[in-house]
């Protein structure tokens, strides 16, 4: 599983780790945690840098304090050849899974997942995350009915996230009041 969900576009997979390499430690250095980095789009490349506080919160001075801090490494480095747009968001409610602790951050709620390799003949899984066990993200899937566990290799997994519920909203809009109440304090 890639690390931060680093997206092979077209072009060489040495040029996206390179641009990983950049990225990643200067969002670190901001304080920051790297969710998911992609280039996207053909004529009019966009650089998406996903990121998060170590709370798991991200608002929209992080991401404008973030941008900044980011056009100065990439200005510097110039590693996209083309022009491109930089993006920073946040992963929003409904994220992207795209780290192993992820799986365990996030047990109990509903997620849907696509392997790179199939597993009996199958690569899409809609469930609840039960957890993480060694390198192996647990699933309790209800198929027609039936209720059953599967263990999917985090290495095997092409990309993952989180079903929008309304437990996720409560729970988002429940952590966000708790960090409201104690910035109020």
């Amino acid at each position: 599983m890639a690390l931060h969900g680093l997206t092979p576009m077209r072009n060489e997979l040495s040029g996206q780790v390179a641009l990983d390499s950049l990225v990643a430690p200067a969002v670190e250095a901001a304080g920051y945690r790297l969710v998911r980095l992609r280039v996207k789009g053909a004529a009019r490349k966009t650089l998406q840098v996903m990121a998060e506080r170590p709370d798991g919160q991200m608002d929209v001075d992080d991401c404008a304090a973030l941008s900044r801090a980011l056009s100065e490494v990439l200005e510097a480095a110039d590693p996209i050849s083309d022009e491109y747009v930089l993006e920073v968001s946040s992963p929003g409610i409904d994220r992207p899974l795209t780290a192993e602790s992820d799986f365990a951050r996030f047990a109990g709620h509903e997620a849907r997942v696509e392997l790179t390799q199939p597993i009996d003949g199958r690569k899409r899984f809609k469930g609840v995350l039960v957890g993480l066990d060694d390198h192996d993200v647990l699933m309790e899937l209800n198929d027609e009915g039936e209720t059953h566990h599967v263990r999917l290799r985090a290495s095997n997994i092409a990309e993952a996230k989180l079903v929008l519920t309304d437990r996720l909203i409560r729970e988002s809009l429940k952590a966000r009041e708790s960090k409201e109440a104690k910035a109020s304090h």
